[in-house]
């Protein structure tokens, strides 16, 4: 079963069983249960807070959640026909060490920490970067604690040129994560923002669904110390950042947060 980005086993939840949200959205979850099992069987194997989240990304319309909810099942069982997708078949992308999925904020949502000048366009294979983008994100959501559905990113884009600029890639992310994911991320802070970012950030924009979008933060220069640290405890901050987490990539011991 899934907990809405991993394939880790864990029972379904029934109605009502999270006090954060009221009685009719939960009757609508089951509403929206009982039109997708109906559809596919492959949605018995998916949580309740996973249809919540469907469903609130498509603000509780039972039939457009429904519709979105059927094309994730036909698309992970694309994506991922043999099980969760493993670091051999994502080999080239991990070298780069690019992406960082360690810590967490001061609200208890993992953090992702990527290096954009470290993307060389001309360098990446399209499929691996499908299936690398399905795997960080699956991840990702293994490190969520309990009660906890989102997680936050930092976006470095420092020494970020022309060679690193790869829309198609960034349209890939951003569809794998709206289509598959939904509602799990929480706030990406994007700093040391170059111009020549920005040509590319403007095709890519309106691509991104509304609610998304409001939660990209570009920060200044100015006060980026401060507008870390409110977010993201010292013990958390990387080194980079000035603070005190050494980031490990994925061929060095396992980290703790």
């Amino acid at each position: 079963m899934d907990r809405g980005g991993d394939d880790q086993a864990k029972p379904n939840c029934h109605v009502g069983c999270d006090g954060g949200s009221d009685a009719s959205e939960w009757k609508k979850v089951t509403e929206l249960r009982a039109v997708v099992e109906a559809k596919d069987p492959a949605a018995k194997a998916e949580d309740d807070f996973m249809l919540r989240r469907f469903l609130r990304a498509r603000d509780h319309n039972i039939g457009k959640a429904s519709a979105m909810f059927l094309k994730y099942l036909a698309w992970k069982r694309a994506a991922k026909p043999n099980g969760p997708i493993t670091a051999d078949e994502v080999r080239n992308e991990l070298a780069q060490e690019k992406l960082y999925v360690q810590g967490h904020d001061k609200m208890g949502r993992p953090m992702v920490y990527l290096f954009g000048a470290r993307h060389i366009a001309a360098k990446r294979d399209i499929n691996e970067f499908r299936r690398y983008i399905v795997y960080m994100l699956d991840n990702t959501c293994t490190k969520l604690p309990a009660g906890q559905e989102k997680f936050a990113a930092v976006v470095d884009l420092k020494g970020f040129g022309y060679a690193n600029i790869d829309v198609r890639a960034m349209l890939e992310a951003l569809d794998i994560m709206q289509s598959n994911y939904p509602e799990r991320l929480g706030r990406v802070h994007l700093i040391r923002v170059p111009s020549v970012f920005m040509a590319a950030w403007k095709m890519v924009y309106p691509f991104i669904d509304n609610n998304t979008k409001k939660k990209f933060v570009f920060n200044t220069d100015r006060g980026l110390d401060d507008t870390l640290r409110d977010a993201i405890d010292e013990s958390q901050l990387p080194e980079e950042f000035g603070g005190k987490l050494k980031l490990q990539g994925y061929n060095a011991p396992c980290a703790t947060d």
